[in-house]
């Protein structure tokens, strides 16, 4: 028995330290002999990737499924949210997850998704930390970049419309009109930004300070770069759309304070779209903040919309001046 069990124990150890350590995951391009530059030190495989979530979070698909997961989640526990209309099509609604209290402000948030994806359904994952720390949260459907024929304008139209429409029927789902604040992240983010730099008197008949703050976690404010990307392989770049969509470009535009938030381990060029266009609106006299956090990537940054104590939900909290606690 002494044998046997003197041998039982030898062999998993033997086997343990044949065990090889597991291969790092390779984050940014693949080695390849440097090409031609095409945007600042990078060639176009680098450039690429910089515009490429997967080649810097190869968790990605995993965070995805679990924030979907989460939303089931929230959505069993506040229960099903108001789905209401902006626009006329199908796809203009929106979902309203209402505050326990009257006369609460608005959240209102735009999912990102490459421009090609997500979904209102799947972003409840935040709406349980803004109803508990007293506010209304909406989360936005629009048309995706396939569906308007590769033109960014359709899609920033229609976020448009569903912040003014937020305004004009506050009071019909009993929240405050006049504490209306927006949110989004990467793709997301871009489109929250073009929104912060819209005419909102002239092009939709609401006051100009109609949202009092934004959010832009992980998002692109300069089209430039993103062009002469892979990004370009569907959306259908022009110069005017480059030049209305580069919020960076229209900061003369921007009346409410803005928080920029991106992780350290987000890719670099999505880093450096954050610094620079916080750097542009501080430049330009705005009232922005940029926030940095370690050793977060694309889609935790995201996903932190829906923790008090994540960089996202934290500064959003503190935009609307809500306690994290309830």
């Amino acid at each position: 028995m002494t044998l046997l069990g003197g041998a039982a124990a030898a062999w998993p150890m033997s086997a343990r330290a044949q065990t090889p350590d597991p291969i790092p995951c390779q984050l940014g391009p693949s080695p390849h002999q440097k090409g031609p530059l095409v945007w600042m030190d990078m060639d176009q495989i680098e450039l690429d990737a910089a515009y490429d979530q997967r080649f810097y979070a190869p968790m990605g698909d995993q965070i995805q499924k679990r924030v979907a997961s989460n939303s089931n989640a929230v959505r069993a526990r506040l229960g099903e949210p108001l789905r209401l209309s902006y626009g006329p099509s199908e796809l203009e609604k929106l979902d309203v997850y209402r505050a326990r209290k009257p006369n609460a402000p608005i959240f209102l948030f735009v999912h990102g998704g490459s421009w090609r994806g997500g979904s209102a359904r799947n972003t409840a994952y935040s709406a349980e930390m803004f109803v508990n720390a007293g506010s209304n949260f909406i989360a936005i459907d629009f048309i995706d970049i396939n569906q308007a024929g590769g033109d960014l304008r359709p899609m920033a139209a229609q976020v448009r419309s569903a912040i003014a429409w937020t305004y004009k029927n506050a009071a019909s789902f009993g929240a405050d009109a006049n504490r209306l604040y927006i949110g989004g992240r990467s793709s997301g983010a871009h489109l929250t930004a073009v929104a912060l730099v819209t005419d909102w008197e002239r092009d939709h008949g609401v006051p100009a300070d109609v949202v009092k703050g934004g959010i832009c976690s992980s998002g692109m404010y300069d089209l430039k770069p993103v062009r002469i990307s892979k990004r370009s392989s569907f959306v259908r770049f022009t110069d005017e759309m480059e030049q209305a969509m580069s919020p960076q470009r229209h900061l003369n535009q921007l009346r409410a304070p803005v928080i920029v938030t991106y992780g350290t381990n987000e890719t670099p060029e999505f880093q450096r779209q954050a610094r620079d266009f916080a750097a542009a609106a501080k430049a330009a006299g705005k009232s922005v903040e940029l926030i940095e956090a370690p050793n977060y990537n694309h889609y935790e940054m995201g996903e932190s919309y829906g923790n008090p104590y994540g960089p996202s939900g934290r500064a959003a909290l503190a935009l609307m001046q809500l306690p994290i606690l309830g």
